[in-house]
């Protein structure tokens, strides 16, 4: 698949059908999330995955996050807020979850290297996915319950979530999105 055609076919798919995804896919498109660039060559990532009963402990966490989406009520619709609530009690049957953990820091301008680096990762993860005829999402919003989190992954002290990523077979034909066009902005002299 080319490059710009992976990208426009690239979009965060929240509903699986549930059939297992091999290590050995997941392990490629593991790999392809290292071959990102990272802020000072640092590759500060490491995924934690979730597959199988492993699996099922990170849902059954996960669902604990509906508890907090009554905190979203003013700025969601009811319809996203069902939505929201439907997704986190079984995560779309994704049947891989994924923790992206990087080094903890009381730097801020560390973390914010290392969370930039995270994202090149995760582009580069759902490119792979695409290549490899999967979907992928990556999941921000849950991390209010993120010491939860971290003890079912079982990612060290020294190490913080930065993001959760799903994959899965698509069950789903998602319509695209209108993408803003007030994005860019040319200096001129």
């Amino acid at each position: 698949m080319e490059m710009l055609e992976a990208m426009r076919a690239r979009h965060s798919t929240r509903v699986y059908d549930g059939t297992p995804v091999d290590v050995d896919t997941v392990l490629r498109l593991v790999e392809a999330a290292t071959l990102a660039p990272s802020a000072h060559n640092s590759q500060p990532w490491h995924f934690h995955v979730a597959m199988g009963d492993a699996r099922h402990d990170v849902v059954e966490t996960m669902a604990l996050t509906t508890q907090y989406l009554q905190e979203y009520m003013d700025v969601l619709s009811k319809e996203d807020l069902d939505m929201a609530a439907r997704f986190y009690m079984d995560l779309g049957k994704a049947p891989v979850v994924i923790a992206i953990s990087v080094p903890a820091s009381e730097d801020a301008s560390q973390r914010a290297h290392d969370y930039i680096s995270v994202g090149a990762a995760i582009q580069n993860f759902m490119l792979a996915a695409v290549d490899e005829g999967l979907g992928a999402c990556s999941v921000s919003a849950p991390l209010w319950i993120v010491d939860r989190l971290v003890n079912v992954f079982g990612i060290p002290a020294e190490r913080e979530i930065a993001s959760l990523l799903i994959v899965g077979h698509p069950d789903e034909t998602p319509t695209p999105r209108a993408r803003r066009h007030d994005v860019v902005t040319f200096l001129a002299k």
